[in-house]
């Protein structure tokens, strides 16, 4: 099953602020593919967060993986800044989303290599140097190492697509995703996804359930 991850700094701070935060990072994902490979399909590493889109080979990959990674990044740039004992680094655990391996994976990479642009960083996606966008046409052999094949066809024109707005539809799947935690993908996908990974709680209808009235008990006007 392929997730949509992500995770965030402490209050929104800006972890990343210069070409060496970002270089050390890229140094701290290489090392954590090496102790627990992963299939990396999509990143974005942006000021205060990043995503990936990833294909765990086996149960436990993604955890193991994103574990380390989350935790040693957050010791080394303690100590690289100065502000060890300052107290945590990033948020909390990072947030997994499962994704369908459909049109639905598409918008999700679409999405994460689009990031920077989208934040106004940068005005082609593709100039983003410290993405999966940048690093599949101009990364070294040891960054483009890290990406493996996706289990849909890549499109001819994906530059041109990562830069294309999207839809009011997509954002908005994207939104319900990111902030209920639901699986992305088509109803009947979700409901079999949420059943078998116990994730009811995402589709429930916001706020709290309507409190049941008893037989014997007056509904007060």
């Amino acid at each position: 099953m392929v997730y949509h991850v992500l995770n965030r700094s402490v209050g929104r701070m800006k972890m990343f602020r210069t070409d060496r935060d970002f270089e050390a990072f890229g140094r701290v994902v290489a090392e954590a593919h090496e102790r627990h490979p992963i299939r990396i399909l999509s990143y974005c590493v942006l000021p205060s967060h990043w995503h990936f889109v990833v294909q765990p080979r086996e149960d436990g990959d993604l955890s193991a993986f994103f574990r380390w990674l989350a935790h040693t990044h957050a010791m080394r740039w303690r100590v690289s800044h100065r502000t060890v004992g300052y107290g945590h680094l990033y948020q909390g655990r990072f947030k997994s989303f499962p994704v369908q391996t459909d049109e639905h994976l598409l918008t999700v990479c679409r999405y994460v290599e689009r990031n920077a642009l989208s934040a106004g960083l940068v005005k082609r996606a593709e100039r983003w140097r410290w993405g999966s966008l940048w690093a599949r046409l101009h990364g070294t052999e040891a960054e483009k190492a890290l990406l493996s094949a996706w289990p849909v066809p890549l499109p001819g024109d994906w530059v041109e697509r990562v830069n294309a707005t999207l839809t009011a539809r997509e954002k908005e799947t994207m939104a319900t995703s990111l902030k209920r935690d639901r699986p992305l993908g088509d109803e009947a996908w979700t409901a079999r996804t949420v059943k078998r990974l116990g994730l009811e709680h995402t589709i429930r209808p916001p706020g709290r359930p309507a409190k049941k009235v008893g037989a014997g008990e007056a509904i007060r006007n």
